[in-house]
Formats: structure tokens, C-alpha cells, sequence
């Protein structure tokens, strides 16, 4: 559910803190010897990015199928992200539920064949919330 909220300078700061760190703990993680977990904290910085340019819309997801509906408001009001993006963070938040849920354990290929990508995505989030910063 998509819920009208002030935006909070103080709370995107603190998030995009966050996200820097579990960046920099990500490419010091052996992926070939973790993949799931690495896997997955790609996708909760991705999240987190986009739950960031949400909060600097005035909105926020709560309740079954929240990161669903951040992707889906993104795909919708942003050009930044290109179809396939948008599909490769879909598979990506899938994936995510397959680790945390039914202890999916990542393929060690999923990884070199979407780093890549994934970190381009990163960049792009984070380029748009420095436009939307100003």
C-alpha cells in the first residue's frame, strides 16, 4: 500500500548512510563463495534506494507486497530505469524471497552474468536522487 508521508530529509540521510555501507561490505564479500547472501544485499540496496526516491515523492510502502509496489511506482513514474532494469530488480526482489523464505541457494553464474547490471542500476538510483536533492 502506497501511503502519503512528509519527506524527511533526516530519515534519507540516515538510509543513504546505510546504503553505503552495505555497499562497501558487499565488494569486500567473496560472491563466489556466497552468492545467495551477496544476492541479497544487492537487492536490499537497491530497495533501500528506491524507497528513498519514494520518501523524496512524499510516499512510503507498508504491507504485503510493499517492495512489489516500490518497483512497480518507479517503472511507472521514472525513465531512468529501462525496461529490462526494471525486470533484471524484479527477478532480483524474487530471487531475494527465494533465499530468505525457502533457502534458494544462488548460483554462483547469476551473479557474473548481472553484477554488471546491477551496479549500473545503483548508479543510475543514485544519480536520480541527487537530481531529485537538488
Amino acid at each position: 500500500m502506497l501511503i502519503k508521508v512528509e519527506p524527511n530529509k533526516e530519515r534519507v540521510n540516515s538510509i543513504l548512510k546505510m546504503v553505503k555501507l552495505t555497499l562497501q561490505m558487499v565488494k569486500e564479500i567473496d560472491y563466489k563463495k556466497y552468492p545467495s547472501n551477496v544476492t541479497k544485499e544487492y537487492y536490499e540496496i537497491i530497495r533501500e534506494l528506491m524507497s528513498v526516491v519514494l520518501l523524496l515523492d512524499g510516499f512510503k510502502t507498508q504491507g504485503e507486497g510493499a517492495h512489489k509496489e516500490i518497483i512497480d511506482y518507479l517503472a511507472q513514474n521514472y525513465q531512468e530505469l529501462s525496461k529490462n532494469e526494471i525486470e533484471i530488480v524484479e527477478d532480483l526482489r524474487i530471487a531475494r524471497n527465494r533465499i530468505a523464505y525457502d533457502g534458494f541457494f544462488v548460483p554462483i553464474d547469476y551473479l557474473e552474468r548481472n553484477k554488471d547490471q546491477l551496479v549500473k542500476i545503483i548508479q543510475k538510483l543514485n544519480q536520480l536522487i541527487e537530481k531529485k536533492r537538488g
